[in-house]
């Protein structure tokens, strides 16, 4: 296990980063002309990303980036 010391801009800075890059995976995930094992990885990205996440966010911040919420696994 590792640790990761932040200070509070720092950790809003990395929470904001993660955010980008979930609405990026969310947006790309729509798309159809991404291969279906293209988006399978991007799910599996999307899962790490969140599970980082939901360590610096609030409850509400959570729920608005649920996995299921934005694609599930049968798109693509």
């Amino acid at each position: 296990m590792y640790g990761l010391m932040l200070n509070d801009m720092e950790r809003k800075e990395f929470e904001y980063l993660l955010k980008r890059e979930m609405e990026e995976l969310i947006l790309d995930l729509k798309s159809r002309n991404i291969d279906h094992v293209v988006k399978r990885a991007m799910r599996e990205r999307y899962e790490i990303l969140f599970r980082l996440f939901k360590r610096f966010a609030n409850k509400s911040e959570c729920l608005k980036y649920m996995p299921s919420k934005h694609f599930s696994k049968h798109s693509g």
